[in-house]
């Protein structure tokens, strides 16, 4: 695939029977790469992305970086002069893979007639994209978040194929709380009047909606602390006490407020609507168990797999005792390990170096 890396490629993986029934008919995956497989097609590293996450880990030959720019590249924790690292966009996004905004076979997006995935689809149809890469077996796969469920049913689903699993920030099962936050993230967009059933694209998008659940969702990827101490009640431009506050749109915004309309903006310019429904279902239907029985005789088919398990001590989406709980459920003696940082349930994606140093001492020592 050439050492630089960074670019975005394709490839059609054909049809993809779905775990709630039925079949997505010609399913494409779209993947960056960086390095070179070997004959044996076992230097490979997975790395699986969050919720609106893309495919670009690391700028490679592009001109823009990664959001895990410094981990991956030659000289790196995963040394691209050694591994060949992939990243795939999940099904149902809306960066290259077959999602809702994808043209069906009759010519038109699929709209609402995109049908229900789970992140045991979307591993399925990553084990195909491995397969036609050449790849027999994962040196390691790596994920945060939602990346991180994935990362899990991998080990799950393909424990023959997986040496080695990072799960960072996640857990075994989505809970109800999650689920809570989602369900509200989800009737956002829908009540949005330019929804239209989710058959929009003809007309205006619904970004009020996607807008409203980027904000939600961005509440519970900070901490309360972090909140406090970068904003507190400090006022974005003169006083907030005004009636203007009841005007439409407001004025006398709270520096918090501007942050996250900040935020939703830079989301709407890059998501599809109809995507962010259908990749938060599937996180909410995350359980490794489904259909394997309790968490410890799902797990047990992963006895030979070497896991890291990885919590950000702040997080209060995914809180640190659902990765103990993980842990506790795997085969052998499995640590916890912390990742320090304030930020809350982002700091797997803003502490770079932390992550980087926990992989290097574990997956990447050579």
């Amino acid at each position: 695939m050439g050492q630089g890396g960074g670019l975005l490629r394709s490839i059609d993986i054909g049809a993809l029977p779905l775990e709630a029934g039925g079949v997505l008919p010609s399913v494409t995956m779209a993947f960056e790469c960086w390095g070179t497989l070997n004959e044996a097609g076992d230097n490979a590293v997975l790395i699986l992305h969050a919720l609106t996450g893309s495919t670009h880990v690391s700028r490679g030959e592009s001109e823009e970086d990664g959001w895990w720019e410094g981990l991956v590249g030659p000289g790196e924790v995963i040394d691209t002069n050694k591994y060949f690292v992939v990243c795939a966009n999940m099904v149902g996004g809306c960066y290259g893979t077959t999602g809702p905004s994808s043209i069906a076979e009759d010519g038109r997006p699929f709209g609402s007639r995109f049908p229900f995935v789970t992140i045991r689809d979307s591993v399925h149809s990553e084990a195909r994209l491995a397969d036609k890469l050449g790849i027999t077996s994962w040196h390691a796969v790596i994920g945060g978040s939602m990346g991180g469920a994935r990362a899990l049913e991998w080990a799950a689903t393909y424990p023959q194929r997986v040496r080695r699993c990072a799960v960072v920030a996640s857990c075994a099962a989505s809970t109800a709380e999650q689920i809570a936050f989602a369900q509200t993230q989800v009737l956002a967009i829908r009540q949005d009047p330019h929804f239209a059933g989710g058959d929009y694209y003809d007309g205006a998008a619904p970004t009020q909606g996607l807008g409203l659940a980027r904000r939600i969702a961005h509440i519970t990827y900070r901490s309360e602390t972090e909140m406090e101490s970068r904003f507190g009640r400090q006022a974005q431009n003169g006083d907030t006490i005004t009636h203007a506050r009841l005007g439409t749109p407001a004025q006398g915004q709270y520096k918090v407020e501007s942050y996250l309309d900040h935020q939703a903006h830079k989301l709407v310019g890059r998501f599809d609507a109809n995507s962010y429904i259908a990749i938060t279902e599937a996180l909410m239907s995350h359980d490794v168990t489904r259909g394997r029985g309790t968490l410890e005789e799902a797990l047990a088919v992963t006895e030979g797999v070497e896991f890291l398990v990885t919590a950000v001590d702040s997080d209060r989406l995914y809180f640190p005792v659902q990765s103990e709980e993980l842990a506790a459920a795997l085969p052998g003696d499995v640590p916890v390990h912390r990742i320090n940082s304030g930020i809350g349930h982002d700091g797997f994606l803003t502490e770079v170096a932390a992550v980087g140093g926990l992989l290097r001492r574990s997956f990447f020592t050579d």
